[in-house]
């Protein structure tokens, strides 16, 4: 299994505009400012992708969706699943057209029941086009995913999560061969039941937003509590705010567990 980190940052991504339009001077660690320069800061939003066997399976259209295909020269899309319906993780979904037109099939898209209700309010055009004129859009067959299912090579396992009030909130537990991998990209508390979903993981990439505390978002020391909990062979923090700074924070992690960076690839 390969997996591309497309994007680890948050609804703001790094650089912030807000940072920009206030001279830099809201950042503690000045990550926004390096970011302009040096790609090792910069972080679009959050979305992986998983590839195996010549399946590819993406999960989240972030708004840097676009961005994100090109950089990584992503030439083939099999499914698209999504773990909720907050602006950030599904507004790219009108791009996904151009591997459908490239494909001439339908690409396969997974959510809960909850999610998928707010893409066809959010993207009703697409759902439901009813006679609509205008650009291509993009050809897609919903499957409601609230079970373990067989997508291409791999077995995924929706996991429910809290994140703030939303309904239908959930991360994916991924299983292939003998190798077991999770991500959780939006959580604040995970429940005892899907805690129990997430035992013996070769990889675990979770939610890490910065070092205080968010109503919505797990803060470094809670990232690091689940965690050393669940103890994966490996973790990798995702979904981070300009808070988190690898050159600083770094030295609060367990040899096992690190910061993800936009690109990387982690072969499994």
């Amino acid at each position: 299994m390969r997996i591309t980190l497309l994007g680890t940052g948050t609804s703001h991504g790094v650089p912030m505009l807000d940072c920009m339009l206030n001279g830099f001077s809201r950042c503690e660690h000045r990550i926004c400012e390096k970011a302009l320069t040096d790609p090792r800061y910069r972080r679009t939003r959050a979305s992986i992708l998983l590839q195996e066997a010549g399946f590819a399976a993406l999960i989240d259209t972030s708004q840097d969706f676009r961005q994100q295909m090109l950089e990584n020269h992503v030439e083939r899309l099999d499914a698209v699943l999504f773990t909720h319906a907050h602006a950030d993780h599904i507004y790219g979904l009108p791009d996904i057209r151009s591997y459908c037109a490239q494909q001439r099939a339908p690409i396969d898209v997974y959510a809960s029941s909850e999610t998928l209700g707010s893409l066809h309010e959010a993207f009703h055009y697409i759902f439901e086009p009813n006679g609509y004129v205008g650009g291509g859009i993009p050809s897609l067959t919903e499957h409601t995913l609230d079970a373990s299912c067989e997508i291409g090579p791999m077995n995924i396992l929706p996991v429910p999560v809290i994140h703030g009030p939303l309904n239908g909130c959930q991360g994916y537990r991924i299983e292939s061969a003998d190798l077991v991998v999770a991500y959780i990209p939006d959580v604040k508390t995970i429940p005892d039941a899907s805690l129990a979903q997430l035992q013996g993981l070769d990889l675990l990439i979770l939610n890490c937003l910065r070092p205080r505390p968010h109503g919505s978002h797990l803060s470094l020391d809670e990232s690091l509590a689940y965690a050393t909990a669940l103890a994966p062979r490996r973790c990798l923090f995702t979904h981070m705010t300009h808070d988190i700074d690898p050159d600083v924070h770094s030295a609060l992690l367990p040899s096992w567990a690190a910061f993800a960076h936009d690109g990387q690839i982690v072969e499994l």
